[in-house]
């Protein structure tokens, strides 16, 4: 039997706490296999994307994700995860692929974040104030004290939601480099194909946590920002090929660090006070399971969601 999980059912069942935990033992635990992320163009407007596949040291399942990445639908990203049993590949549950993504996302870019941000940043502002962006928020504020935000986004309506739902004290400015200027700590979760901040935007001892390019084409910071800031990504490779640094050209040789080899101290995060410091992740599919296996775990103990069965 495959137990069928919606979005409410997923956010009815998420701890975060216990969510953070898993994220941070999937980055400190390698499990040998190389991430595949898959992604073709459609003949229409969007793209179909597979992660696969999702591992975790320790966790008895797996996952594969398959998405359809729309930029100008509500949702954008629609699709679903697939767990399956790692011993006989049974189908466990399928899963809301939208929730799983923003979540995890912006849960292991809150444990990133924090990691590698001054320890006595406490002012966070936001480009993009969707629904990834937010999760980076919440999470941050479960890791360390946030007091105050400052939200930017080309749908203004949107970002004045966000900066007066956030339960905090925040403020909203016209510009991305307005956003840059008055916080300390900068997520960037956006569909931006062209710079959004560069090096000119920069202060000594800032943090820039960078979501939106996530595949080809996709950039929110510049070169020469990433070139002299101290740049940690999930993976080395696909940091490369299709995240932040690659397509602005530059090579592995910009990537100081991943963020298993900071949690784990094998690499240094932030040196100095005034090193700035870049989280550029792609997003990868193990990320995926720490979200899906804690989930239907609790599923099963409260009797959350239907079950189907696909071989009658």
């Amino acid at each position: 039997m495959t137990l069928l999980l919606t979005r409410s059912d997923v956010l009815g069942l998420l701890d975060v706490p216990a969510v953070l935990r898993t994220l941070r033992a999937g980055f400190t635990a390698a499990v040998g296999i190389e991430p595949q992320r898959n992604r073709t163009e459609l003949p229409g407007p969007g793209t179909a994307t597979t992660l696969l596949p999702g591992t975790i040291a320790g966790i008895p399942a797996y996952t594969v994700k398959v998405n359809a990445k729309f930029p100008q639908a509500s949702p954008a990203l629609r699709g679903v995860v697939c767990l399956h049993d790692l011993t006989d590949g049974s189908l466990l549950a399928l899963l809301d692929s939208a929730t799983i993504t923003a979540w995890r996302t912006g849960l292991a870019a809150a444990l990133a974040t924090d990691a590698l941000a001054a320890k006595t940043a406490r002012t966070v502002g936001v480009i993009g104030t969707g629904a990834q962006a937010a999760m980076v928020v919440r999470g941050l504020r479960t890791l360390r004290a946030v007091e105050y935000l400052v939200g930017y986004d080309v749908d203004r309506p949107r970002a004045e939601k966000f900066v007066a739902e956030a339960g905090i004290p925040g403020a909203m400015v016209d510009s991305a480099t307005g956003v840059a200027a008055r916080a300390e700590i900068v997520v960037l979760a956006t569909w931006s194909r062209e710079p959004l901040l560069t090096a000119a935007d920069v202060r000594p001892g800032r943090h820039f946590t960078t979501l939106g390019a996530d595949e080809p084409g996709k950039v929110e910071l510049g070169a020469d920002l990433l070139c002299g800031a101290r740049v940690v990504v999930d993976d080395v490779r696909l940091a490369a090929s299709m995240g932040a640094v690659g397509n602005v050209g530059l090579s592995e040789a910009s990537i100081c660090a991943t963020l298993g080899e900071v949690l784990s101290n094998a690499k240094p995060g932030r040196e100095s006070a005034a090193q700035v410091t870049v989280y550029a992740p792609v997003g990868l599919p193990w990320q995926d399971l720490a979200i899906a296996w804690p989930v239907y775990q609790a599923a099963r103990a409260t009797g959350v969601g239907r079950t189907i069965d696909f071989l009658s």
